[in-house]
């Protein structure tokens, strides 16, 4: 019979062997097409010597690494924006809503059961020049005419992607404000410790590691965006992940996309190593 230990892995098997398959094996195979030498199509059968030529060719083009910091950059921002918006919404839930937690949480993420594009695309039509935002602001007689910025801009694929990630953003938050202890606030308000008092020194500190976290799951998956630039952001917003994207599609240079792929991984994973290292969760709320 199985022991209590032999049991537990029995139970981690079908997650190791899902997230092998369908995480850890295509990031190899990609890191693998990466070292052909040939930029089209890929034929398996084909033999191949490995090579650096597709790294040489991302790096040594200036305007895709323009476009992997640009990208970076706005990554930053949405993270930054997400995370600190969430952070009310997760108090809110944490120290406000009492028994309508659950409800409240199960309302927020029913936007997320919606597809990703129909919510991208609602944007689109509210940032538009006929759109709900500039119907408003010619209602209220703020502008005389329609605004074109809102729409085919930087801005607009940012707000699009912080509404997109406030929902994601909140979880993390708020499950680290649910393992506050109530005591360390109760004995902070005994010892004259005001609401924002209390709220600053003891709350944000303990909700540290849950906005960390929050802000590392935006930040990841918003470096490679391409979706939402595409439909919101125009031309003049093209980003790293359109590359990548363009790549394996109009170009069909599959070595040269997983190439890009590579080095937009490994900077990716670089900052957040950089950044954890930075920001020492454990000594902020010791």
């Amino acid at each position: 019979m199985l022991g209590r230990r032999g049991f537990l892995r029995f139970l981690a098997l079908p997650p190791y062997v899902w997230l092998a398959a369908f995480l850890l094996a295509p990031v190899l195979l990609i890191g693998v097409i990466s070292f052909r030498p040939e930029p089209g199509p890929i034929d398996f059968g084909e033999p191949w010597t490995p090579s650096l030529v597709q790294y040489g060719r991302i790096l040594e083009t200036a305007s895709y690494l323009r476009q992997l910091a640009i990208s970076a950059v706005m990554a930053l921002i949405v993270a930054a924006s997400a995370t600190m918006l969430a952070f009310p919404v997760a108090y809110f839930l944490a120290f406000r809503a009492g028994e309508r937690a659950s409800l409240y949480l199960v309302l927020l993420l029913v936007p997320a059961a919606v597809s990703f594009l129909l919510r991208v695309m609602a944007w689109r039509l509210m940032l538009g020049q006929e759109g709900g935002i500039n119907s408003a602001l010619q209602w209220l007689g703020l502008t005389k005419e329609p605004l074109d910025l809102l729409i085919y801009s930087r801005s607009a694929v940012v707000v699009t992607l912080v509404y997109v990630w406030i929902p994601f953003a909140t979880l993390p938050i708020y499950a680290a404000m649910g393992r506050i202890d109530r005591r360390q606030l109760e004995a902070a308000a005994d010892l004259g410790a005001g609401p924002w008092s209390r709220f600053w020194r003891v709350t944000v500190p303990l909700s540290l590691p849950g906005a960390a976290a929050a802000f590392f799951m935006v930040f990841i998956p918003t470096v490679g965006e391409y979706i939402t630039p595409r439909l919101v952001g125009g031309s003049e917003t093209y980003m790293y992940g359109q590359l990548i994207q363009d790549f394996f599609g109009r170009a069909a240079s599959w070595a040269t996309g997983s190439a890009a792929a590579v080095i937009m991984l490994v900077l990716t994973v670089v900052l957040v190593l950089v950044a954890t290292r930075l920001v020492n969760l454990r000594r902020l709320t010791a």
